[in-house]
């Protein structure tokens, strides 16, 4: 009988790198340390999906079991312990290669200043800062939640090194963030919520309805738009800053709403969506202050976060 391996080739780790990055290892590690799947894509800045898909690809790759998979929990094989074993190694030292790297170039310390509207910090930024700390470790990144008008007086004063503004002209030399559709938000009961999707809406119809007004802590909102179009909101019923606080009231029946596409509850159960006929669109783009066109560090974030959308 031929005897059972006890070892695993771990030259292929290196082959598969060209199909799995970093991401992919650390979620391994992350996944091992935590035993459970979603946790670990949460802290490595993927979904869920993303997450399940790499495990697949990467042990497809080795040719081996790394997890064993139950209803409650994921644990280690007995190959998957030497397979994380060395991918940890590998980790600790790339990130000892880039402290080296850091240190070379004056990034081994320094603090980044931050400035944003809630929605882009509570969707968009966690990824960006948690990949940038993890190449720079060395780095603070202190991120400072406000409306879209002081973001502008912070950057105007230096009192922030970067700023996420809403719809930034061409001469600002933006590094343009993400871009999302306004779209009507109605309950699915709503006459308005059973035409077909595609048809869309138009700000006239909404103007009229009992509305919910959700400024997300922006300028850019939905009374601004309909303001914006010669029209006016004729029974705002409650105005909330938060968008999540919208979509519920929207989803209770007690109006109707304009929100940014990327805002839409994962859940849409009694809630309905349309585009607008008029297609409006917003734009986020970082931006820099004085001060932070003069720091090596926010260099450093700012060719980090170029080089990952």
């Amino acid at each position: 009988m031929r005897p059972v391996k006890s070892m695993i080739d771990f030259s292929i780790i290196s082959q598969t790198t060209d199909m799995m990055n970093l991401a992919h290892w650390r979620l391994l590690v992350t996944i091992a340390e935590t035993g459970n799947v979603s946790r670990a894509a949460e802290r490595v800045g993927i979904t869920q999906s993303g997450a399940s898909q790499a495990v697949t690809q990467l042990e497809a790759a080795l040719g081996v079991q790394v997890f064993a998979r139950s209803r409650r929990e994921v644990t280690v094989t007995a190959l998957g312990e030497k397979v994380v074993e060395h991918a940890r190694a590998m980790l600790l030292q790339l990130d000892a290669i880039r402290v080296l790297a850091d240190d070379s170039r004056g990034l081994n310390q320094g603090r980044i200043r931050l400035g944003s509207f809630p929605s882009v910090i509570s969707t968009l930024l966690p990824s960006l800062t948690r990949t940038f700390r993890q190449r720079h470790p060395g780095i603070e990144i202190v991120a400072l939640e406000g409306t879209d008008e002081e973001v502008e007086d912070w950057l105007a004063s230096d009192a922030i090194d970067l700023g996420v503004v809403l719809n930034p002209t061409a001469e600002r030399n933006a590094l343009i963030l993400g871009r999302d559709a306004w779209m009507g938000l109605v309950p699915s009961t709503h006459p308005l919520g059973r035409r077909a999707t595609i048809q869309g809406i138009a700000l006239s119809e909404l103007a009229t309805q009992p509305f919910i007004l959700a400024t997300g802590g922006c300028a850019v909102n939905g009374q601004r738009l309909v303001e914006s179009a010669g029209l006016k909101l004729v029974d705002v019923r409650i105005t909330v800053r938060d968008w999540a606080s919208a979509c519920a009231l929207v989803r209770e029946g007690m109006g109707v709403a304009l929100v940014p596409a990327s805002t839409l509850p994962d859940d849409m159960r009694n809630l309905r969506a349309l585009p607008l006929t008029s297609g409006i669109h917003r734009e986020f783009g970082l931006v820099r202050s004085q001060a932070g066109q003069n720091s090596r560090a926010v260099s450093a974030f700012w060719e980090a976060t170029a080089s990952s959308i």
